[in-house]
C-alpha cells in the first residue's frame, strides 16, 4: 500500500518535469532549482555643474604665472622726483640776473612729487620673461631757487611716461614670484602752464610761455607678484627712471625784466613706486 503511493507520486513528478515540444514530439527536461532574477539597482547622479567662482581657488586654478599669461594691473603710483644736477640760467644783462646776484645757478630746481592711478598691461613670452607697458599721467609743479631772489614758481605741467619693460621672473608657477627688469621710458609733457606771478623783486612779472621737450631715458625695476586667490594677484613694483638734462624754457614777450628766455635744466630721475591688484586672463 505504501509502495503504491510512492510509485504514484513519482509518476506525477516525472510528468510535471517532462514537456513535449509541439509538432515534433521532442521532450525537453527541465531540472534544477528555479531562482528569481536579481533586483537591478540604478544609481543616478545629478551632473556636476559647480563652476569656479571669480574669487575662488579651485582644483583647475593654475598656481603662479607662466608662459602665455596676460595680465591687467591697476595700481596706486607714487612719483618721487629726485632733482639731481639741476641748474637755472638767466640772461646776464637782465635786471633779474642783477637782482639774483648772477646769471647761472646750479642744483636749484625742485619738482613736486605726485600720486596717481596707473594701468599696466603685461604678457608672459616664456615662464621667466615678460613684457609690460605702464600708462599713467601725473601733474607736477616746478620751482627755481635763484640766488637772492629765493624760491620762484616756474609753472606746472603734466607728464605721460609710457615705460616698456622686459622683466625676468625668478619663480614661475609659484604663488610668490619676484622679478627684476630693464626698460625704456619716453617722457611726454603736456598741459604746460607758466607761473603767472613771480612776485617780489619782479614786481609781478608774468611769463608768456612755458615749454618742455620730450625726453627718453632708461629704467630699472624690482618687484614681485603674489597670488592671493583664483586668478587675482597682488603686485609691488619699484622703478628708477633716468631723465637726464630735462629742459624747461620760460619766456616773456616783454623782456625788460627777465631779458628774454629763462633756461632751466633738471635731472629729474624719478623713482616710481607702485602697489596694486592684477588679474590674469
Amino acid at each position: 500500500m505504501a509502495t503504491a503511493a510512492l510509485f504514484a507520486l513519482g509518476s506525477v513528478s516525472f510528468a510535471t518535469a517532462q514537456t513535449t515540444a509541439p509538432g515534433n514530439g521532442t521532450s525537453v527536461s527541465a531540472s534544477g532549482t528555479m531562482q528569481a532574477a536579481p533586483d537591478a539597482s540604478v544609481h543616478l547622479h545629478a551632473p556636476d555643474d559647480h563652476r569656479c567662482g571669480l574669487f575662488q581657488t579651485c582644483a583647475n586654478t593654475r598656481i603662479g604665472l607662466g608662459k602665455g599669461d596676460f595680465i591687467i594691473r591697476l595700481s596706486a603710483l607714487g612719483v618721487i622726483t629726485n632733482n639731481t644736477g639741476s641748474r637755472v640760467k638767466l640772461n646776464p644783462s637782465s635786471p633779474a640776473a642783477a637782482l639774483a646776484g648772477g646769471n647761472h645757478f646750479r642744483n636749484n630746481v625742485s619738482v613736486t612729487n605726485q600720486v596717481m592711478p596707473e594701468l599696466t598691461l603685461e604678457y608672459f613670452l616664456t615662464d621667466h620673461l615678460s613684457l609690460d607697458l605702464i600708462a599713467s599721467s601725473t601733474r607736477h609743479e616746478a620751482a627755481a631757487h635763484v640766488g637772492q631772489l629765493g624760491k620762484l614758481d616756474a609753472g606746472s605741467f603734466w607728464i605721460l611716461p609710457p615705460t616698456l619693460t622686459a622683466a625676468y621672473h625668478f619663480r614661475p608657477h609659484k604663488r610668490f614670484n619676484p622679478y627684476a627688469g630693464l626698460g625704456i621710458t619716453v617722457a611726454i609733457f603736456h598741459n604746460m602752464h607758466q607761473a603767472t606771478n613771480l612776485g617780489g623783486a619782479f614786481n609781478g612779472a608774468v611769463f608768456d610761455a612755458m615749454h618742455m621737450k620730450t625726453n627718453v631715458g632708461p629704467s630699472f625695476n624690482l618687484g614681485f607678484d603674489y597670488q592671493m586667490v583664483g586668478n587675482w594677484f597682488f603686485n609691488f613694483d619699484v622703478k628708477q627712471i633716468l631723465l637726464l638734462n630735462q629742459s624747461v624754457h620760460l619766456s616773456r614777450r616783454d623782456n625788460a625784466v627777465t631779458g628774454g628766455r629763462v633756461r632751466v635744466h633738471d635731472d629729474v630721475n624719478p623713482t616710481v613706486v607702485g602697489a596694486g591688484i592684477e588679474y590674469r586672463f
